[in-house]
């Protein structure tokens, strides 16, 4: 267990959770490697959702021989379960231990660290395409989709930046879920607007279901545009950058600044 200014800090990592094991599976392996890369930080991890164990369990075992649980949301956009469940049991926890000190950083969040592995995806998914006219290669940025407009924000955020800093002149975002538009519908825009080649960059940090889903999608659009080539990128994974970004969180802990706005608790409660 790590101990910053004597203070015994344990981290606890909020994963989504996933109906398809593979997704677990992939968080749990994420979990593993930052305990490798960090052996001073007491790193536990649960989920919010479909899988053991769930954020309350989590919470209180995180409590044990603890001062302080910093929780981490292992998430890329603030929507529902970062705005509001996450908080709500975060408070509960607080009631039910008033001897710990319960600290929420954010998510996170559209930044330059994800900007940098989105233009890696890209690159690589142009070699697979023998590095065509990037003037006629369009990329979609495809991602889960949200009922709460930031979050779908944050993602249009990610390809306007995708796009600044590319040749490429269509760099739209598609959904595959609750909101709009979805992957089908972009790629029939992309096509009347002359593209020959389309870069679909899945907007996840691990696998599961839904990317299962889009490898199905780009085998049938394949089909049904033999005339255009399509490349799927990787979703995000096990990049560096994603654990240097805990590890700022964690780092930042300590600063009333850095803490999620929305914690669902008022200032005066932590100090």
């Amino acid at each position: 267990m790590s101990e910053k200014g004597n203070r015994k800090d344990t981290i606890l990592l909020v994963g989504h959770g996933s109906r398809g094991p593979d997704g677990n599976r992939e968080t749990e392996e994420f979990a593993e490697q930052w305990r490798a890369r960090r052996p001073d930080l007491d790193i536990r991890l649960c989920y919010i959702e479909l899988a053991n164990v769930l954020l309350d369990e989590g919470l209180d075992d995180a409590t044990f021989d603890a001062e302080r649980v910093i929780v981490v949301p292992l998430i890329i956009n603030a929507a529902g379960h970062v705005k509001t469940e996450i908080p709500e049991e975060i408070a509960k926890a607080r009631v039910r231990n008033p001897d710990v000190e319960f600290i929420y950083v954010p998510h996170l969040g559209a930044c330059d660290p994800i900007l940098a592995i989105l233009k890696r995806r890209l690159h690589q998914t142009m070699r697979d395409l023998d590095m065509p006219d990037p003037k006629t290669t369009g990329i979609i940025l495809l991602s889960r989709g949200s009922s709460d407009p930031m979050a779908n924000g944050d993602v249009a955020q990610m390809a306007r930046w995708l796009f600044e800093a590319s040749e490429h002149e269509l760099v739209d975002i598609a959904f595959t879920g609750i909101t709009h538009p979805r992957l089908e519908r972009v790629v029939q825009r992309q096509a009347r607007l002359g593209m020959m080649q389309m870069v679909i960059l899945p907007y996840y940090l691990f696998t599961g279901r839904l990317i299962e889903r889009i490898k199905k999608q780009v085998k049938n659009l394949r089909r049904q545009y033999p005339g255009i080539r399509f490349a799927r990128g990787e979703h995000i994974g096990f990049e560096d950058e994603i654990f240097q970004l805990l590890e700022q969180r964690v780092h930042d802990a300590g600063k009333p600044e850095a803490w999620m706005p929305c914690d669902g608790c008022k200032k005066a409660d932590r100090e």
